[in-house]
């Protein structure tokens, strides 16, 4: 089984995996850390900001990882926001009935409600030192694409509207 998560910044997608890597015993990929070590090994010129271009460049190798991972009969959870809203397109039906997709993101409500407690915990998993700039239009505008995005693409979100907790328990059984 694949799990591919991926979502607005600061939903948890991390947190998530962790709890599923703990729960289930399968081993995570993070898709920020394959960014960071080819940025980081003269691998590619783009830098984190560029999400769109990453996101492209990314992909590809993502999804080859997946199918090899499904030949192989290996279980992974894949986690990061480098996944394209249509990448179903991606795979055929052999391969799409061992994939689970989940997209994490917020309401603009919770994150009115609770944005000290979002920054809060943005560390909780990895250490995020560019998060002091952050502000609740930003993550309003974040997770509004992402809920945009997978809708247009036919996807379902999982939407944390209340209790993050609750949301998080439902999504591990």
């Amino acid at each position: 089984m694949i799990i591919l998560i991926t979502g607005a910044s600061h939903t948890g997608k991390t947190l998530l995996a962790q709890k599923m890597l703990e729960k289930y015993n399968y081993p995570y990929l993070s898709i920020d850390h394959l960014k960071m070590g080819l940025i980081r090994s003269g691998n590619t010129n783009l830098t984190p900001e560029d999400d769109d271009e990453l996101t492209g460049y990314l992909w590809p190798i993502v999804r080859e990882m997946i199918k090899t991972s499904i030949e192989n009969e290996q279980n992974l959870i894949v986690e990061g926001c480098y996944i394209p809203f249509d990448w179903r397109t991606d795979f055929d039906d052999k391969y799409l009935e061992n994939i689970r997709f989940i997209c994490l993101a917020m309401t603009d409500n919770y994150i009115d409600v609770h944005f000290d407690e979002i920054k809060a915990h943005s560390s909780d998993i990895e250490s995020r030192f560019e998060d002091e700039d952050i502000t609740v239009q930003q993550l309003r505008e974040d997770n509004q694409a992402y809920i945009r995005g997978c809708y247009e693409n036919g996807e379902s979100v999982t939407l944390i509207d209340e209790d993050y907790e609750q949301v998080i328990k439902l999504l591990l059984k």
